[in-house]
């Protein structure tokens, strides 16, 4: 009777002692994933505002040029020329002759 109780208790111990590694393990991993991820968030944070100051900059540019259509509109853009004068028509002969 005592080795049955023995038993039962070795076996419930590799259970419990399982299921606590795997839980270690996990920890263990998610916590070098963590410290991984920390050290590379500045470069990442970096890259993003560099991104996103390329978005803006191109977004400017789009802008004043969007402006200045606008104004060279606005302004009345080029002199315009008034209509231009026709060519008359030169008889090639001469009428009564």
């Amino acid at each position: 009777m005592e080795q049955a109780v023995i038993a039962a208790l070795l076996v419930m111990g590799l259970i419990i002692g399982a299921g606590v590694g795997a839980s270690y393990a996990r920890a263990k991993r998610g916590w070098t994933d963590y410290q991984t991820i920390r050290t590379s968030v500045p470069g990442a944070r970096r890259n993003a505002w560099l991104a996103i100051r390329g978005v803006v900059v191109k977004l400017a540019v789009i802008a004043l040029l969007l402006v200045g259509a606008a104004a060279y509109a606005a302004s009345g853009g080029e002199e315009r020329a008034g209509p231009t004068p026709s060519a008359t028509p030169t008889p090639s002969h001469r009428a009564g002759r």
